[in-house]
């Protein structure tokens, strides 16, 4: 036990050394924007009704003066395409298309991206999801980030609003595990799909770049849209990645655990090479947050050393997300959750259903 011990220690030292580093070099959004490039902003929408109206005003309020938007309603049976264009009557940049129907290989996602990108005429895409509130200056800021990195695509990671004590002991590990594991300013620069980083809430790539390697077709039956979209730039000799947009965008992801458990159940074996992958990260969670938390009640100073380790990286991750840093505590609790999640997406994926269609 002693081995694991010590094992948990040094994962759990470069975890948090990891931490640190990303949060004094992961690239952040100033104060000063600027308005020389020119946004096309994808939102696809199914059964969005609920977010419409609150969706539309945020996108409407944005302060850069070259955007336009286009809401793709998904084949939505609540509605949601009546509301949007009710809701964007007299705004002349803003459109509504409507998807074809789902073609087969095709997942819902990527297809509806797809068939805004067709109707998109400006230099750079926009993807946001309809669940993702951009703050006024969020264009402008990025506007500025992306002329000063020179990327090809940018990932701005918003903040992620938890209520219910489900989505805070599972939320937060979703930045975490990136901020632990990648270096995330030199993954902007590298050539190795391996660490390519991105989160399709918000994310923002040249169309031009976009097209070169054959747009949302590219990904069209992918789970792990973002990602899998992130490792065709690079594969395609473009560069990009992750930079903090917890300033300039929120979403609430998730309202309950059944929708936490559907939501990274669709994608969590697959994002994690399926069962072997998950079987070795459920291990390496273990020996990391579960062990040392358990034989620190038995007064081991390694266990808790190794403990004390983990929460740090977990209130070094908090911070630079600006979530609550007394959540870091519950990581032993979130370990579980992870696991059990990993298993449910292995040996339940199948059944499965997302938006009302099936994974």
């Amino acid at each position: 036990m002693s081995a694991l011990l010590s094992l948990s220690v040094v994962i759990n030292s470069f975890l948090l050394s990891m931490a640190i580093f990303n949060a004094f070099t992961i690239v952040r959004p100033r104060t000063q924007g600027s308005q020389n490039l020119s946004f096309s902003i994808l939102v696809p929408c199914r059964n969005e009704a609920e977010n419409v109206t609150d969706l539309v005003a945020a996108l409407g309020a944005l302060d850069h003066a070259r955007y336009e938007v286009i809401f793709i309603d998904d084949n939505s049976t609540d509605g949601t395409g009546e509301l949007l264009v009710e809701s964007i009557a007299g705004i002349p940049f803003m459109k509504v298309i409507s998807a074809a129907e789902l073609p087969d290989g095709w997942l819902g996602k990527p297809w509806a991206l797809s068939q805004g990108l067709s109707h998109a005429t400006h230099d750079y895409i926009v993807t946001v999801d309809a669940d993702v509130r951009l703050a006024p200056n969020a264009l402008s800021a990025m506007d500025s980030v992306l002329q000063k990195t020179e990327s090809d695509f940018l990932s701005p990671y918003p903040y992620q609003i938890a209520v219910t004590m489900s989505e805070r002991v599972v939320q937060p590990l979703l930045q975490w595990t990136w901020m632990t594991t990648v270096p995330l300013r030199l993954a902007m620069r590298s050539s190795r799909p391996s660490l390519a980083v991105a989160n399709g809430q918000f994310l923002l790539v040249k169309k031009s770049a976009l097209l070169s390697v054959g747009g949302f077709s590219a990904i069209k039956s992918s789970v792990l849209d973002d990602i899998d979209l992130a490792r065709v730039l690079i594969r395609g000799g473009f560069s990009g990645g992750v930079c903090d947009g917890s300033k300039i965008a929120a979403t609430r992801m998730y309202s309950s655990f059944k929708e936490i458990r559907a939501g990274y159940g669709k994608s969590m074996s697959t994002g994690f090479g399926g069962a072997f992958g998950s079987l070795l990260l459920a291990a390496v969670m273990a020996i990391s947050g579960l062990l040392p938390f358990i034989f620190s009640f038995f007064g081991s100073p390694m266990a808790t050393t190794a403990l004390l380790l983990v929460i740090t990286s977990r209130v070094v991750s908090a911070i630079s997300s600006r979530s609550l840093i007394i959540d870091s505590l519950l990581h032993p609790i979130s370990t579980v959750f992870f696991i059990y999640l990993l298993i449910y997406s292995n040996f339940f994926h199948t059944k499965i259903t997302w938006k009302g269609r099936s994974i």
